[in-house]
């Protein structure tokens, strides 16, 4: 009998739980989340959020033990709180334990990708860690809108698990090879969403397509400061993930940076505006050059004139394209 865990009801867990149970096929599927989630409260009452409704293979519980009788644990919540969890987890016997991490962004206060945070509080043998990155949101997904999504891991025998797991008509998974370019690629694609989104608020949607052209070139930069390959930028977990960040309505980092040119509170979780200040910290640290990064933390952070920083961030000296 195929199962499955999901730990984080929110949006993107629940639906990775609801395709687990209904496009991988798997016979089991259990969600967790605190008692006291919003989120989960509102399952319990009614089996259903707004996006979708729970089905028969699919269990709620507020109890970390039950959902640790499984070996395959997808997580999704966010990156902030990972450290937090991954302390609770290293409680419990997780030998022979598999962790998806479903998770996009940086630690704020330490720069640390997810495998780090969840690798320095889980101390045990016998656990084995992978992340999912790429494009795709549930909206267009319960459409039935196909899409490509990538599974990295430091052991290919883990990654080939979880993919012959997941594989389906709907999300295509590739094999990823770059644990660390991946994750980064998956956090930063956050910022260029901020990014994208300030130019929709500033009706100077043309420079979008600058900006697509030039991140990835940024962000290989970044990637290949901590090891990872450059070309990474260019995959699933960046590149890839462009029309879906960059372009969708659906885009919680998009919506963040064009309400934020307006004056408008956004309530949801947008990663990258965390994800923003620790890249930025490392940039100066380390005397990386991120022009896209630093323009966009002087105008969320540091209150810089809106339209003056962004038009530097195309206005370098002149030089050649490449």
């Amino acid at each position: 009998m195929k199962k499955v865990s999901v730990i984080g009801c929110g949006r993107w867990g629940t639906f990775l739980g609801w395709y687990a149970a209904n496009y991988a096929k798997c016979d089991k599927v259990y969600l967790y989340d605190l008692k006291d989630s919003p989120a989960f409260i509102e399952m319990q009452k009614t089996r259903k959020n707004s996006y979708l409704t729970l089905t028969d293979n699919m269990e709620l519980y507020d109890n970390l033990e039950k959902i640790l009788e499984n070996d395959i644990i997808i997580v999704s919540i966010g990156c902030q709180h990972l450290r937090g969890l991954a302390k609770q987890l290293n409680g419990y016997n997780l030998s022979g334990k598999t962790f998806l991490l479903a998770i996009k962004g940086l630690e704020e206060n330490s720069a640390k990708t997810i495998e780090q945070i969840f690798t320095e509080e889980v101390k045990q043998n016998g656990v084995e860690v992978a992340v999912l990155a790429g494009p795709g949101h549930v909206q267009d997904y319960l459409k039935g809108v196909p899409s490509c999504a990538v599974i990295d891991s430091y052991n290919i025998d883990t990654t080939a698990k979880l993919i012959n797991l997941l594989q389906s008509d709907l999300i295509r998974f590739y094999y990823g090879s770059d644990m660390m370019g991946n994750q980064i690629g998956s956090a930063m694609k956050n910022i260029i969403g901020l990014a994208a989104g300030i130019l929709d608020g500033l009706n100077w949607y043309g420079l979008k397509g600058a900006l697509m052209a030039r991140a990835p070139i940024e962000v290989g930069r970044f990637i290949a400061h901590f090891g990872g390959n450059q070309q990474t930028a260019y995959g699933l977990s960046h590149l890839g993930d462009y029309e879906a960040t960059l372009f969708s309505k659906h885009s919680q980092n998009r919506t963040f940076g064009e309400l934020f040119v307006k004056g408008e509170k956004f309530e949801k979780l947008a990663e990258g505006v965390y994800t923003l200040k620790a890249v930025k910290d490392i940039a100066d640290k380390e005397n990386i050059d991120m022009p896209i990064s630093q323009a966009l933390y002087k105008v969320i952070y540091e209150k810089a004139d809106i339209k003056e920083t962004i038009k530097s961030m195309f206005s370098r000296e002149l030089k050649q394209e490449f």
